[in-house]
């Protein structure tokens, strides 16, 4: 794309994601301003997604025929997807995951955070399927990875001793620091939360009492409904208790968890988890866009943040009819929908 653009239609300007008729100017992919016009383009602009929680490597057990308990699927370090991550060759590893970076990019997503395993050498694995890519991704490693990585992520506290101390270690280093916590049950999530981690992921079991205390300390917390489901840690809109954490005041990011079973479609999530919680459409495009505050400025579109949005062609198909188009890009738009210019 040129240094110098401009692209107008219906702006959902700032984190309100109010509805504008707008002109948007980049320069060398920073938003120079956002202008309303009366006259605009029929298409929609929104910030692009960020999904808050992903294990990409996993795309080489794609729908693996597996059946078990979530400890024998993906609990390291002898679960399925383990065996199977062992047993790739290190290059079929990184195409797998350069396939997937293509079609989170082909579908809004501008940036991920990644729990990678493997070590060292499984964090190499991912900086090479990044390069070049020009996504914003962001890897927590575990096993001595996360000392050349953005952080760590560990799997849960229940690992014992070795997990909490590498955690503490780089949480005393400024790196960024992330537990799977509450997925399963509520029993590792108060132990989690002790360590003053920058986020949580699922919390799928939480009480009411830790999700206080994640509201007041600020801990965000990642869920993955989809996945949850998928696995058999949730079964009704109470798991995870997704409007309790609203109403605590909890900051809740989106993400896509493991690709083995779950394709990283943020489009996919959001519509999901408007249809089966019933949250409201608003609410579940921030948590869709929030992850990105993680490691620096949110994409939501406003003066001199970085141009991360996308067009949607609202004539394409039925979606101009809409009589709501953000509840509309949350349960009805798929990358069909995409203008492939921007």
């Amino acid at each position: 794309m040129e240094d110098e653009y401009t692209v107008s239609g219906i702006v959902f300007a700032g984190r309100d994601l109010e509805a504008v008729k707008a002109e948007i100017v980049v320069k060398s992919g920073i938003i120079t301003s956002v202008e309303e016009r009366e006259n605009v383009d029929e298409r929609w602009i929104l910030p692009s997604f960020f999904n808050a929680h992903t294990h990409i490597a996993d795309t080489v057990a794609m729908d693996y025929p597996v059946s078990g308990s979530l400890s024998e699927l993906v609990a390291p370090p002898n679960g399925i997807k383990h065996r199977l991550l062992s047993e790739s060759d290190p290059e079929y590893i990184i195409s797998a995951m350069r396939a997937t970076i293509g079609y989170m990019k082909s579908s809004a997503t501008a940036g991920f955070l990644d729990f990678r395993e493997g070590g060292i050498s499984g964090v190499k694995l991912l900086k090479s399927a990044l390069a070049g890519g020009n996504i914003d991704g962001r890897i927590l490693g575990r096993n001595g990875g996360e000392d050349i990585a953005d952080g760590i992520g560990v799997s849960s506290i229940k690992e014992g001793v070795l997990a909490v101390e590498a955690a503490k270690r780089s949480k005393n280093s400024g790196k960024f620091v992330a537990f799977h916590a509450g997925e399963k049950d509520a029993r590792d999530v108060d132990g989690a939360i002790d360590l003053n981690p920058d986020l949580l992921v699922h919390c799928t079991h939480a009480t009411d009492s830790q999700l206080k205390r994640c509201a007041d300390e600020g801990i965000p917390i990642a869920v993955c409904p989809r996945s949850n489901w998928c696995l058999g840690v949730a079964s009704g809109k109470n798991n995870p208790p997704i409007h309790k954490m609203l109403d605590f005041g909890c900051k809740v990011l989106l993400g896509t968890d493991n690709v083995m079973f779950v394709q990283p479609d943020i489009f996919s999530e959001m519509s999901f988890l408007s249809f089966v919680y019933g949250v409201n459409a608003a609410d579940i495009y921030r948590m869709a866009v929030d992850g990105s505050s993680l490691f620096g400025g949110p994409y939501y579109i406003r003066k001199s943040a970085p141009a991360r949005f996308y067009v949607v062609n609202s004539a394409r198909f039925n979606t101009g009819f809409s009589k709501n188009p953000l509840k509309t890009v949350v349960t009805r738009i798929n990358s069909s929908h995409l203008d492939k210019d921007y």
